[in-house]
């Protein structure tokens, strides 16, 4: 036998934001204490709103399964006398165990106890389970209120716990649980009871809350958003643009749907598209409607958290909040644009980039030297114009930072650059630029697209991180003020999607010249704190492209080129795949053991005296110039190719070989021709790092 579980946690409004996330923990949670209490189930659901979490559990067992254990006590020789009666340490044992001695199973030299538990039934075990669920729910922030010791993300206002229809008791919060909920604030049939209604059964849940005017299951008032918001846009005549992120917020902002269309006047349309959509999008959680041509239409769709009725009301109460939001944007724009974008990068003289790394004005400064160096050191890959563009927009890509409009609405930073350099009649690739070295600007967010965007975004992350490092600002555990990890991650991402074969540790470098950074072991800490930092996310990445562990340890060695990294990791990923892989590696990694106690990759083939030694340094001498322009043209795939033409030479040295010979030239010479192998090898991957089946 079976029933199903409500358990409804009624709030005051939690913030949508963080929604999602109690959800999923509420849920992870239940599943996790009811195996562990052996209660069987059929599936956990989690349904949420502002103003309540809830959960559903289907086909919840009566009573927790009975569990047979055998358990093991103390060894025959001290269980029992030398007349075969049970010891005070038996006795002891199964005392504990709840089982006569004479029960006790000898098996092993051990004595057993075989214990019969009986599962208790699962509306008494839910007394305890349901309060832990509510109780062990973490937030980002907390409330206290009235004079209890009790923290949660807002206040408790009712709790109802059903097994069927049966109330399961419990207390939180001097609140105690039954079957009374409470329905939509202004729309519940009861509100003038405070909105509070019973559910008769926890089958009847989503249905009684409906019937409240809460939709309760949030994938399906998602859809109820969307389905409104598409048929209000076609029906004014155009195209929603509907956002994932604006989505779920508004998702969580309403209890009961319903979607309306509001105006504005056209002349702010000669405002920069995102100047208009942003205060509409970001801060008042409008969705933009578009034309046929894609072209910003003066309209805007909300949902309004409640019915039809008024709706005319509640259309004009949020075009004027938009009307004032919008004059807000055409007055700072007005005033920005007496200004080129060039005058406005004077005021960065009077803002601080980080205490202790001097001004905006100077980051800019050490941008546009950064941008020329790299793009030097990009040769073929970057030609002379997106280094010329790169250069310019490096200038120029903080000044809108001062502007009032990335004041008013600092979303717009980068945008605003952008645009204003298309008034000024800067070069598109500048402007572009300008808007691109910020991306991405978010997990999933685009990469830059232009040569020259690129370089000036590779050289600001850099910068960044090189400069907050120097003042030892490297992130741990959860403490990242800065975002370095995103930029980090950002840089990684942007380097393989470009293809771009960059010399990091050179780059840095740079960076630390700019900053005045010279003290040599500062310098070395420098380049070792980046290069660890950069690892880490190089294993993100590796990691999500599906990489073995061992492989992602094999070639993050070595990250100067964050490219070539990612395109060993494919290259030894394939080569595992092949039947020969194993052979191979073996030889490899014997090379490797006897290369370690070689104090150079030196020798001479006049010292080789065995034939397999001769062998082996020819085979060498021949393949490590064909390995070598293989990896410069960064083909890691052939390059392996080649060097498994060095394994059979290699194992034939082993076999006929003494490496530690007497004569410590010998040793020396046959040491020195290990390590030159050694090194080639190492130049695609350490694969002595490599877990072989």
């Amino acid at each position: 036998m079976s029933r199903n579980l409500l358990l409804e946690i009624g709030t005051e409004e939690v913030p949508a934001h963080v929604m999602p996330g109690i959800l999923a923990q509420l849920k992870e949670n239940a599943a996790k204490a009811f195996k562990e209490n052996r209660l069987a189930f059929e599936s956990v659901r989690t349904l949420g709103t502002p103003r309540r979490t809830a959960l559903l559990v289907t086909g919840l067992a009566e009573r927790q399964e009975d569990v047979e254990s055998e358990n093991r006590g103390p060894s025959v020789q001290i269980a029992f006398d030398a007349e075969g009666k049970p010891t005070k340490a038996a006795q002891g044992f199964a005392r504990g165990q709840k089982v006569k001695p004479e029960d006790l199973v000898v098996k092993d030299g051990y004595v057993y106890a075989m214990v019969h538990e009986a599962g208790q039934e699962t509306a008494e075990l839910l007394k305890t389970i349901l309060p832990e669920l509510v109780n062990g729910l973490s937030f980002p922030n907390n409330m206290r209120w009235r004079d209890l010791d009790f923290k949660f993300i807002r206040p408790i206002r009712w709790l109802v716990a059903l097994l069927g229809a049966e109330v399961v008791p419990f207390e939180v919060a001097e609140v105690k649980s039954g079957r009374v909920s409470r329905g939509h604030r202004f729309l519940s049939p009861t509100r003038a009871n405070n909105g509070e209604f019973e559910i008769g059964d926890a089958d009847s849940y989503e249905k009684a809350l409906e019937a409240q005017f809460v939709i309760v299951d949030q994938e399906r008032r998602k859809q109820m958003i969307r389905e409104q918001i598409e048929q209000v846009a076609r029906d004014s005549g155009g195209q929603a643009e509907i956002s994932a992120e604006l989505l779920e917020e508004v998702l969580y902002l309403v209890e009961y749907p319903t979607a309306l269309c509001g105006k504005f006047d056209e002349k702010y349309l000669k405002l920069p598209e995102e100047a208009v959509i942003t205060p509409m999008r970001d801060h008042q959680r409008y969705f933009p409607v578009k034309g046929a041509e894609g072209k910003l239409l003066p309209l805007f769709i909300t949902v309004r958290n409640g019915g039809k009725e008024y709706l005319e009301t509640v259309q004009h109460g949020n075009e004027r909040v938009l009307r004032a939001r919008l004059e807000d944007a055409q007055f700072f724009f007005d005033e920005d644009r007496k200004k080129s974008l060039e005058e406005h990068r004077e005021k960065l003289k009077t803002v601080v980039f980080q205490q202790g790394l001097g001004t905006m004005y100077e980051k800019s400064e050490r941008l546009a030297a950064l941008s020329d160096f790299i793009a030097d050191a990009l040769g073929e890959q970057a030609d002379e114009k997106a280094r010329k563009h790169a250069h310019r927009a490096a200038l120029l890509c903080k000044a809108d930072l001062v502007t009032g409009m990335v004041t008013e609405f600092t979303e717009l930073q980068g945008i605003m650059g952008r645009e204003y350099a298309r008034l000024d009649g800067e070069c598109e690739k500048v402007a572009l630029a300008i808007d691109e070295h910020y991306m991405p600007r978010f997990a999933g967010d685009r990469q830059p697209q232009t040569p020259a965007g690129r370089i000036v975004s590779v050289a600001d992350k850099l910068d960044t991180i090189v400069g907050t490092f120097s003042r030892g600002k490297i992130p741990t555990g959860s403490q990242d003020p800065f975002a370095l990890r995103r930029q980090a991650l950002g840089l990684v991402h942007m380097l393989i999607e470009a293809k771009w074969q960059l010399d990091i540790p050179s780059v840095v470098a740079k960076a630390m010249e700019l900053y005045g950074i010279n003290e040599a072991k500062t310098c070395a800490k420098m380049q070792q704190d980046v290069a660890d930092f950069l690892r880490l996310r190089l294993k993100n990445v590796l990691e999500g492209e599906g990489i073995r562990y061992d492989v992602i340890d094999a070639v993050l060695t070595d990250v100067a080129d964050v490219y070539g990294v990612e395109l060993r990791a494919q290259a030894v990923a394939a080569f595992l795949k092949t039947e020969t892989a194993t052979a191979n590696i073996q030889s490899f990694v014997r090379v490797g053991n006897l290369a370690a106690k070689a104090e150079s990759g030196e020798f001479s083939e006049e010292l080789c005296r065995e034939e397999a030694e001769k062998t082996l340094a020819q085979v060498y001498r021949s393949t490590a110039s064909s390995v070598e322009s293989l990896i410069a043209g960064q083909d890691f795939a052939g390059a392996i190719d080649a060097l498994t033409e060095l394994a059979r030479p290699i194992d034939k040295f082993f076999d006929d070989v003494m490496v530690m010979d007497k004569d410590e030239k010998i040793k020396g010479n046959r040491l020195g021709l290990l390590k030159s192998i050694d090194m080639l090898v190492a130049q695609v991957a350490d694969f002595s790092k490599v877990v072989l089946a």
